[in-house]
């Protein structure tokens, strides 16, 4: 279950959003760049997400219930996948307008204060982003880790767009400001790729990171050597929550309590390995041909 408390730090990117939107419209009403367009237009959808992350970490907070017993972890995949289409919708949008300007040149006015105004916007972001970022991982919240992720690019994205202004201010090259912002559109289609995919990754119960499988399967290795197998390891993510399934054998002649005291060590051992996981054992008699009947959903072992 998402803790109630990382609410706090959504109502803290909308705050950052409609600052920076404010404050990027005023640059780019300012200025006539183009390129401070797209990038208040970014902010735009830095709201939209904001709001979205508030309400699935709402969602996500809530305890398990009757039809949903593992709880609403997985909520958290939809802000950020709904993040990821707008990224890519207002991508779009920033490449029409870049390319419309391209055809039709437009002086850029009032250059330096428009600027100063962007770049307030961009030290707003990035704090707000390292807040974010750090919640996230200590919270193991992927909607506030890919809020903080869109941030931090917005603000590389305001810091390449100010370049690009101030280049036209010095050069009185037009065509940079488009330019700049057909770059600016194709960097934030790629952020937009990465949040959808890393969310149907997530809807689609992908396993556990790699190191964090192997540290599960070190643990159950250990025991190899005292007689114990297993087999049919399955791990997944959803949300904050990691869940690890596995079978153990053990000898057919060992009481209830020894089989029972047993797997609790393992699944202890097995938490520690990987924190937050959410453990589930089966056991099984070693010398049971039946105990490998369902060998077909082994992924790290061979059968005992």
């Amino acid at each position: 279950m998402v803790p109630a408390t990382l609410k706090r730090f959504a109502w803290l990117s909308i705050a950052a959003a409609l600052s920076t939107i404010a404050l990027k419209t005023v640059a780019w009403w300012l200025t006539g760049s183009v390129g401070l367009l797209s990038d208040a237009l970014e902010s735009g959808v830095n709201l939209a997400g904001a709001l979205m992350a508030l309400a699935m970490l709402t969602l996500a907070a809530l305890p398990p219930d009757d039809n949903h017993s593992h709880g609403h972890g997985k909520a958290e995949y939809f802000a950020s996948g709904f993040e990821g289409f707008l990224i890519l919708v207002a991508a779009i949008g920033i490449a029409a307008a870049a390319i419309d300007r391209l055809l039709h040149p437009h002086p850029l006015e009032q250059v330096g204060v428009g600027l100063v105004v962007s770049f307030v916007a961009s030290v707003i972001n990035l704090l707000t982003a390292r807040v974010l970022l750090a919640a996230g991982r200590e919270h193991r919240s992927i909607t506030l880790e890919a809020e903080a992720h869109h941030l931090l690019t917005d603000v590389w994205t305001s810091a390449g767009v100010i370049v690009g202004v101030g280049a036209v201010a010095l050069t009185g090259w037009l065509w940079l400001d488009p330019a700049l912002a057909l770059a600016v559109a194709a960097n934030i289609v790629w952020t937009g790729w990465q949040l959808l995919r890393r969310s149907a990754s997530g809807l689609m119960d992908e396993a556990l990171p790699s190191d964090q499988q192997a540290a599960v399967v070190a643990a159950l290795e250990a025991y190899r050597s005292k007689g114990i197998d297993y087999h049919a390891l399955r791990t997944r993510q959803a949300g904050a929550r990691s869940f690890v399934t596995v079978h153990v054998l053990v000898p057919g002649a060992w009481s209830v309590q020894r089989g029972h005291d047993l797997l609790e060590a393992l699944e202890a051992d097995i938490r520690r390995a990987v924190p937050h996981a959410s453990v589930l054992t089966h056991l099984e008699p070693l010398e049971d041909p039946v105990s490998t009947h369902d060998i077909d959903l082994d992924r790290h072992s061979q059968p005992g």
